[in-house]
This record gives structure tokens, C-alpha cells and sequence, in this order.
């Protein structure tokens, strides 16, 4: 009787959650015998690190850059300031 009284609240609830979308994965991770309520905090650590990895290549490609930028500078000073004016920014080197 108990089994039967949830499935009628179930069904009698499922208006409430029309527009509810699940992400696959959610039931992935389920089946995988994970618990569904540490679904966001694992997703949300995940994302952090991704954050911090791609954080990483950005600063390296800006130090990259500078380097770069100054290296021309000492070889080819005539175009790179050719370059800084057409760039309009005078304060690279």
C-alpha cells in the first residue's frame, strides 16, 4: 500500500517539474554510485581547476609575449617601432 500511496504522489507531483532538465551525466554519475547531491560540488571543483589550468596558459602566453615583444625590440628596433606607432601603443618593448 505504502509503494502504491508513492507512486500516486509521485504522479500527482510531476506538474510541478515540467520544465526541469537533468544533465546525462547526473545519471551517469548516479549509476556510477555516486550521490546525486554531490553531483554540483564535484562539477563546480572540476570547473575550478579547469579555471586555474587555462589561468596558467593565459599568463604564460602574456609573459611569452613581452619576452617576444622585447627580444624584436633589441634585434629589430627601426620595425618594432614602426609597429608600436602603427599599434598606437608606445609603451611596448
Amino acid at each position: 500500500n505504502q509503494i502504491v500511496y508513492g507512486l500516486k504522489e509521485i504522479d500527482r507531483l510531476k506538474g510541478q517539474v515540467n520544465d526541469l532538465q537533468v544533465p546525462l551525466e547526473v545519471f551517469d554519475y548516479i549509476d556510477d554510485g555516486h550521490n546525486p547531491q554531490s553531483y554540483t560540488k564535484d562539477c563546480m571543483e572540476r570547473s575550478l581547476a579547469k579555471n586555474e589550468l587555462v589561468k596558467g596558459k593565459i599568463d604564460e602566453y602574456r609573459r611569452f609575449k613581452a619576452l617576444l615583444l622585447f627580444e624584436l625590440s633589441q634585434e629589430f628596433p627601426n620595425e618594432m617601432s614602426k609597429y608600436r606607432a602603427v599599434r598606437g601603443d608606445e609603451r611596448m618593448s
